[in-house]
């Protein structure tokens, strides 16, 4: 079932909205996306614990019930301190770009794909993204975190409205 047309501009209007809104306040998107992430993985350490302690295998729950003490942990540093937070994410962010445009360049170089020509390019791109943003940690955390989540709120609203239906 489709939505109708009018709830689907209404939506392609408030994510376009909200994405140019965080790119023009990249520290308080990024510190945003960063307390929701910490709530998210607050959320899903209370459910490994719950889980843990549901189970009937004694390994399983000791593994279970550390992945949700680390969840919490990890989930409490990043609501507690967005800041810090922030600054973890965007040397993540980096060091995510730079390995996966490794991987891409070395995908295209071990064998022929369709479209190597476009792999290669997205490979350096990506990997000279990431080393960039690695090189430039700390000072780059105020804008990164951000600047990405609003771009990717314009490129969802775009597609949404280009899309049929």
């Amino acid at each position: 079932m489709n939505a109708s047309p009018a709830l689907r501009w209404l939506t392609v209007a408030l994510l376009a909205a909200s994405g140019v809104l965080a790119i023009v306040t990249p520290f308080v998107s990024a510190v945003g996306v960063t307390i929701g992430l910490g709530a998210v993985a607050i959320v899903a350490g209370i459910g490994q614990l719950l889980r843990a302690v549901r189970d009937d295998h004694g390994g399983a729950r000791w593994f279970q019930g550390l992945g949700g003490v680390l969840y919490l942990m990890g989930g409490l540093s990043l609501f507690l301190d967005p800041v810090v937070g922030t600054l973890g994410l965007t040397l993540l962010i980096g060091l995510l770009l730079l390995f996966q445009g490794v991987v891409e360049l070395a995908a295209a170089a071990a064998r022929p794909l369709p479209a190597r020509g476009l792999v290669l390019v997205d490979g350096l791109v990506t990997a000279v993204l990431g080393g960039l943003l690695v090189a430039e940690w700390p000072s780059d955390s105020l804008w990164v975190v951000g600047t990405f989540f609003g771009v990717t709120l314009l490129i969802t609203a775009t597609r949404l409205a280009l899309a049929e239906g």
